[in-house]
């Protein structure tokens, strides 16, 4: 079998060997051995990195994508936490959508001021709101 250094790996995969070396002290991802002080590592390790940055970008937190993966370095992906991320993602697909429909409104809002557009004055009151829910799902995922 042929190995990968942290050379080549970060090269396949885009991510810095800053960033490899990082996952690799949090124990996401674990080298073979080293040739000379460069970390050599299995050619399933392209999949673990691919797959850590599918979560990154679905918003799971590396504690969160670390609790994905066995003691094995295998992963292991939760059903349930993939279905709560999913329906955490339309809840926020739905919140940008309206967003996004208000914003276009109170752009294109014939009212002399936006603060006389009566959607705008709602969305006034509806954003802080939206705040601190983000903040509170927030700190509960980094718990």
């Amino acid at each position: 079998m042929k190995f990968l250094d942290i050379g080549e790996v970060a090269a396949k995969t885009g991510s810095r060997p800053s960033a490899l070396r990082y996952y690799e002290d949090i124990g996401l991802i674990s080298p073979i051995s080293r040739r000379g002080l460069r970390r050599q590592y299995a050619p399933d390790v392209l999949l673990n990195l691919r797959l850590i940055a599918l979560g990154r970008l679905a918003g799971f937190s590396l504690a969160e994508i670390s609790g994905m993966f066995g003691k094995d370095g295998k992963p292991r992906l939760s059903r349930a936490a993939l279905h709560q991320k999913a329906d955490e993602l339309d809840r926020q697909i739905r919140e940008l959508t309206t967003l996004s429909n208000t914003l276009r409104h109170v752009a294109e809002c014939r009212a002399p001021s936006h603060l006389e557009c009566p959607t705008f004055r709602r969305l006034l009151h509806v954003a802080p709101r939206q705040v601190r829910a983000r903040k509170a799902l927030r700190a509960k995922r980094a718990r």
